[in-house]
């Protein structure tokens, strides 16, 4: 199948369904005739595979309480052991509807009202939220931000967690919006800042299938052969990977098994129901036999993604397209034209576009806005085009 086939065959018109990103724009920017570039999802249909498993358990049409198959534990290690050298033990894996609920539950398993937990900004904005909604003090330490590329500035990061006694660390591997697959080393790095000062570390790596550079994904618990396996708690899911959200079914990895007993004893006195079971098949079967599907998903990414730089690069140079290695979201820094304060204003107003914006990742990316390339390259070439387009005109102006 080749990429025009790919497209012909998945993709789908989102508009009238209920569609977060599509149908509710109104609610979040006031106004519904934009282009929708915000919400990381997929304008593609999931999987065959997945969309037979499905279909089959609705025929049968029973959806009553569900246990987690063996075959399950198998294809979920499998895959982790064949493309992340990172097999999983049955015994390690726990179950939530999300990841970011995931988080909340780390928070509230392992930390106290009060307790700080750190961020590296910019990233996710319920990042933010989930810490500070539950009571906990939010500690973030910026990103080293040059040239369109960001890193970890390890020094900063030990100053905060030393002087705000941090007791967690939320991280983001592969991270939004930053774009950044971290090399070994760097997690390396950080990793035994956190073993060093008794730091709790939380690895969100929900973005790990969709790298579209020439990097290898390394889960946080795989790092030096496994050192940092006992401080580390990993959350996982397919819901990005084979577009998936709204099945609520992720993954908690808990190698160590003290903290998975403190786990354990914190959630049971959750009001939990089973797994979804809709969630699990799917997974599953993508796990299975999704593979040249998401192939195609990522060529399509990288092509729009190249595309997105080339032409910007060359017909607006003082806009930064940010290195993107994984997730499929571009970070685009405007302030070469704009200035942060304009910014909103002049992608929602002039250019009708609906994109998340630099400061809801982090107080000092005003200026950034973030767009989705999960989708159909036309939707891409008009929100570049009209960004190039309206930024010429207001030079000209």
């Amino acid at each position: 199948m080749n990429r025009q086939e790919f497209l012909d065959q998945y993709l789908v018109d989102r508009r009238q369904t209920d569609s977060s990103k599509w149908d509710g724009m109104k609610e979040k920017f006031g106004e519904e005739d934009l282009l929708p570039m915000w919400i990381a999802d997929m304008e593609f249909k999931t999987c065959d595979a997945i969309t037979a498993a499905l279909t089959e358990r609705c025929k049968h049409g029973v959806f009553g309480y569900s246990m987690v198959p063996e075959s399950y534990y198998k294809a979920y290690s499998d895959w982790m052991d064949q493309r992340y050298s990172f097999p999983l033990k049955k015994d390690w894996v726990r179950f939530s509807t999300g990841c970011v609920t995931g988080i909340a539950w780390m928070i509230h398993a392992y930390t106290q009202p009060g307790d700080a937990c750190m961020i590296l900004t910019p990233v996710y904005y319920p990042f933010h939220n989930v810490v500070t909604n539950n009571n906990r003090r939010l500690v973030t330490v910026d990103l080293h931000y040059e040239h369109g590329y960001f890193t970890m500035d390890y020094e900063a990061i030990e100053k905060a967690i030393i002087e705000n006694d941090v007791k967690m660390f939320v991280q983001c591997s592969p991270h939004n919006p930053a774009g950044r697959v971290w090399d070994e080393e760097e997690l390396d790095q950080v990793l035994a800042i956190c073993e060093k000062h008794h730091v709790l570390v939380v690895s969100d790596e929900i973005h790990q299938d969709l790298v579209i550079a020439d990097k290898k994904f390394i889960p946080a618990a795989a790092v030096s052969n496994g050192r940092y396996r006992d401080i580390i708690v990993t959350l996982s899911s397919a819901s990005k990977t084979f577009n998936l959200a709204t099945l609520l079914h992720s993954h908690i990895i808990i190698t160590n098994d003290e903290l998975r007993a403190r786990y354990d004893q914190f959630a049971s006195g959750l009001n939990r129901t089973e797994v979804s079971i809709m969630g699990m098949l799917a997974t599953q079967a993508g796990y299975e036999a999704g593979s040249e599907w998401l192939s195609h998903v990522l060529d399509t990414i990288r092509d729009n993604y190249i595309y997105l730089k080339e032409i910007l690069n060359q017909e607006l140079p003082e806009v930064t397209v940010c290195e993107l290695e994984g997730t499929y979201l571009a970070f685009l820094d405007m302030r070469g034209y704009l200035s942060p304060d304009e910014v909103q204003h002049f992608i929602q107003k002039q250019c009708h576009l609906a994109v998340d914006y630099g400061e809801w990742f982090g107080a000092n990316f005003k200026g950034f806005i973030r767009l989705n390339l999960a989708t159909d390259p036309k939707f891409v070439r008009q929100a570049a085009e009209i960004i190039i387009e309206m930024i010429k005109n207001k030079k000209n102006s």
